[in-house]
């Protein structure tokens, strides 16, 4: 049975809330990924646009034959709205089939990007930035604005977000006549011609949208800002809302929880004791770099200075600072090569430098590339970098041989 491409009606902007619905299969085309691309003639499956990521779900023959959908894309063609479902199966063109959406990750995305309209709104109000970017996939939520915000700033607009949230307003989605639009002052990244979808938030923002949205604003639940950084001459926001937020918070709370008890002290008392315990590290790393310091001291004295060449080997976690002045002694002591390996069997950190007859330590890199992974470089007087080698002793062989 042939059916003629039309213009695939699209149900999502009769409601937002059409979870299941009857349709006909225009079309099933075999994908070069193993994956099929079915065309219907009306869908409620939001497509991927706007930067948005599109529904998934399920579409069922009725022979009971099921199909996931993996993704929904749009396309013009022709002047015609073609939306593709992307599946792992084939259905039979001409037959009817019932479609299922994924509303838990639909009511997400309806949460995440009505709660990002109320944030830009209020940006673009109180501060009269852009929204020139914006990205909402399954793991996370950015916006980006054309001025910077401090994170005083981010603390205000987060609260005056939740408050509109728990006024509970209204959100109106619309395709207003040429005349009302006209007379609209609306948000936008881009000029728009045609049917222009207008989003607005009572009181809080109107913008140009093609996404589902929510009816009223509580139902979002909540909005956590979860990230803020400098971005081109702006700033990236990240945000989460509803049981994303929910279960970000959560999270944190855990994390919290279990430090305030590794500290037996109160969650509120927690930096403290985490910057108590920095404080106390650093003045133990200090102490033992010291230490160390005294205890290289007298190795060095020890070592007979008629010898030419000197390489010590050290553990991996020595201090790289007093290799270094380590190697500087010994060079003005020893007249060949002078050198300090720090690692272990899955390799070393060295510094070697040249001694009072000033050899180049070029030609002593050269001689350990030439048996060894060698990653590092430097000057004739001094040279430094990473040795792959499980056997130190075979790299001391030839050092001591230069």
């Amino acid at each position: 049975m042939f059916i003629a491409m039309n213009k695939t009606t699209e149900l999502y902007y009769e409601s937002a809330y059409i979870k299941e619905f009857e349709a006909v299969v225009v079309s099933c085309d075999a994908a070069s990924d193993g994956k099929y691309e079915i065309i219907l003639d009306k869908t409620a499956f939001f497509p991927e646009q706007g930067g948005q990521t599109s529904d998934v779900g399920v579409l069922t023959d009725n022979t009971g034959n099921t199909v996931n959908v993996l993704h929904t894309s749009i396309s013009e063609e022709n002047n015609e709205t073609i939306i593709r479902h992307i599946t792992d199966g084939a259905l039979v063109a001409g037959s009817n089939v019932t479609g299922k959406i994924d509303w838990e990750h639909r009511f997400s995305n309806m949460q995440q990007h009505t709660g990002e309209h109320i944030f830009s709104g209020i940006v673009s109000k109180r501060f009269g930035y852009d929204n020139v970017g914006f990205h909402l996939s399954d793991s996370e939520v950015t916006m980006d604005y054309s001025g910077v915000l401090t994170p005083a700033d981010i603390k205000d607009i987060e609260l005056a977000v939740n408050r509109a949230i728990w006024e509970n307003v209204k959100v109106i989605a619309e395709f207003p006549d040429k005349d009302k639009l006209d007379s609209i002052d609306y948000r936008s990244k881009k000029e728009l011609t045609g049917d222009v979808r207008i989003v607005t938030v009572e009181g809080y923002d109107c913008c140009a949208c093609c996404a589902p949205h929510v009816e009223h604003t509580g139902e979002i639940g909540l909005l956590k800002v979860v990230g803020l950084q400098n971005y081109k001459k702006g700033v990236r926001v990240s945000i989460l809302c509803g049981e994303r937020a929910l279960l970000y918070l959560d999270n944190e709370h855990e994390i919290l929880s279990k430090l305030s008890g590794r500290f037996t002290t109160s969650s509120d008392k927690v930096i403290t004791s985490v910057n108590k315990l920095f404080e106390d590290n650093d003045s133990l790393k200090n102490r033992l770099v010291n230490a160390n310091d005294k205890l290289m001291e007298y190795e060095l004295l020890g070592i007979d200075k008629g010898l030419s060449n000197v390489f010590l080997v050290k553990e991996k976690d020595f201090d790289q600072v007093l290799m270094r002045k380590a190697v500087n002694n010994l060079a003005k002591e020893h007249a060949g090569y002078c050198g300090i390996f720090a690692g272990d069997d899955a390799g070393y950190r060295f510094i070697i430098a040249s001694g009072t007859e000033k050899r180049d330590c070029k030609n002593a890199l050269d001689a350990l590339k030439a048996s060894f992974d060698v990653k590092g470089g430097g000057s004739s007087a001094m040279i430094q970098g990473n040795i792959a080698a499980s056997d130190i002793s075979q790299v001391l062989n030839i050092c001591n041989n230069l």
